[in-house]
């Protein structure tokens, strides 16, 4: 997979140093566990007791009480080495999950500088596929308390993805009319020389690039003008779109009170195993992408809000963390 990231040189925020301190910590607590003379004192025990231990049904000098008195040694000695190791694992799981939560604060595209373009990148054609039901949302954004919901909650339940217009504005009905600057999924034609009028169908099913809402066209709530925030080649504002519902799909606004719908609460918490669509780290192309671990399932949440560990389709099995404000239901079957 070719273009691919290009690392962030902006200064690291407090929480990133936050972030990066912990996983250090636990690599230091790691490493002394690893090392302590107990822990191999604990093995070297062991490995005697088990030379020790009688090699066929032939019972030692000693007799029979010497064989449970070496069987009771060796069960402690084995419980031992067995709790060392869930604890180092542990810690291990700690640290991963911290530095992808760094890796996560460090790729977030609101962090880029405003003029540096991401690329998009190339990627071949990808089989269709349907997504998986995902359960309640999660907590908001950057300055406001992060609540994730009980297991088992009842919350919003995702709508399937429909180019059908009468579906597609009773679907977003609470968010409409999609106000200047929102943030979208946007689908666009494969015509791409100029505005166009035609919203989406000759585009490719797949293609799927970060745009901003700049208008919506004659007060109707179907149709709009949205913006790639990228520049143009030489060096001119972003490609700009007529489009209408169809190929678009609004993302959770951070900034949006916490019960508004167009808050991160009124959106569907997608589980691992589900098959969604989001924004691939350094880039401003969303892809077809299956939940490892659900905001729920993250040992720890940063402050400016949730996030998912993701697998990106022909990724060569990498996993990423993203941010939950960028990841949607996947348009499969479109």
């Amino acid at each position: 997979m070719a273009n691919r990231r290009n690392g962030s040189k902006r200064p690291a925020s407090s929480e990133e140093i936050e972030y990066w301190t912990h996983a250090a910590d636990s690599l230091s607590a790691l490493s002394a566990s690893y090392t302590s003379p107990d822990n191999k004192d604990t093995v070297g025990r062991v490995n005697r007791l088990i030379s020790a231990w009688p090699s066929d049904d032939t019972l030692p000098a000693e007799g029979f009480d010497s064989v449970k008195t070496t069987y009771k040694k060796l069960v402690s000695g084995l419980n031992d080495i067995k709790a060392a190791a869930e604890r180092d694992a542990k810690a291990m799981e700690d640290t991963i999950e911290r530095l992808g939560i760094l890796i996560a604060l460090r790729k977030a595209p609101e962090a880029a500088p405003p003029q540096e373009k991401r690329q998009k990148r190339p990627r071949g054609h990808s089989p269709v596929g349907t997504s998986t039901p995902p359960t309640p949302a999660l907590g908001p954004q950057r300055g406001m308390s992060i609540t994730l919901p009980p297991r088992g909650s009842v919350g919003p339940q995702p709508i399937p993805f429909s180019r059908e217009p009468k579906a597609r504005r009773e679907a977003l009905a609470p968010q409409l009319p999609l106000q200047e600057g929102r943030k979208v999924a946007f689908h666009p034609p494969n015509n791409t020389s100029g505005k166009s009028d035609s919203g989406v169908g000759s585009g490719k099913d797949e293609e799927w690039i970060l745009a901003v809402v700049t208008r919506c066209i004659n007060q109707d709530k179907n149709r709009y003008e949205v913006q790639d925030p990228e520049p143009q080649e030489d060096g001119s504002p972003g490609q700009t779109y007529n489009t209408t519902l169809r190929a678009i799909i609004p993302l959770p606004d951070p900034n949006a009170h916490p019960e508004s719908p167009e808050h991160l609460n009124a959106y569907p918490l997608f589980v691992a195993g589900s098959t969604v669509m989001a924004l691939y780290p350094d880039t401003s192309c969303f892809y077809r992408a299956e939940v490892i671990a659900s905001p729920k399932d993250m040992l720890s949440t940063p402050r400016n809000g949730p996030i998912y560990k993701l697998k990106f389709e022909d990724d060569d099995d990498q996993e990423h963390t993203v941010m939950a404000q960028w990841v949607v239901e996947w348009p499969g079957g479109t």
